[in-house]
């Protein structure tokens, strides 16, 4: 049985930079499209991304983040490994944070390994548009998460 792989988009288009993780699932899925892995959108993520993800052995979900990054910096790290902090005042424009997915998955015995491609957010106001650090940085962005995704691949089928 093949290894299933899943490449997630998550984010809010309507809130220009949260809107960084489907922006750059499309232009992978235009330009750098691996055969059999699935590409899927779930925009602002709701509970069945959680019931997907049983589904695969690996998944890449890729959304934007707050952190001390500069602005259209790009962070992989696994979901283990994130720390999350709770930010007073600051409400979610997804149904699920990564730190809820986190614990859903944790506490659904979800197996699989699951990665964050995590891309510094500068603007999440109502629009529709990147701001345009991340706007620059877009082609880089997708090429950067498309030699991780080959990486994730590439483990795969050594059976790892």
């Amino acid at each position: 049985m093949s290894k299933r792989i899943a490449v997630i988009g998550l984010g809010n288009s309507l809130r220009r930079d949260d809107g960084i993780g489907v922006t750059i699932l499309e232009s992978l899925l235009n330009n750098y499209k691996h055969p059999g892995i699935d590409y899927l959108n779930f925009g602002i993520a709701s509970f069945d991304l959680v019931h997907r993800l049983g589904d695969y052995d690996t998944a890449l979900l890729i959304d934007g983040i707050t952190s001390s990054l500069a602005a259209g910096e790009l962070k992989i790290f696994s979901l283990d490994e994130a720390s999350f902090v709770k930010e007073e005042g600051v409400v979610s424009s997804h149904e699920l944070t990564l730190k809820d997915i986190f614990r859903l998955t944790r506490d659904l015995g979800i197996k699989a390994k699951i990665y964050v491609a995590g891309i510094q957010v500068q603007d999440i106001g109502f629009g529709e548009c990147l701001s345009k650090p991340l706007k620059d940085k877009l082609p880089e962005l997708t090429k950067q998460i498309d030699k991780f995704i080959g990486t994730i691949c590439a483990t795969q089928y050594r059976g790892k």
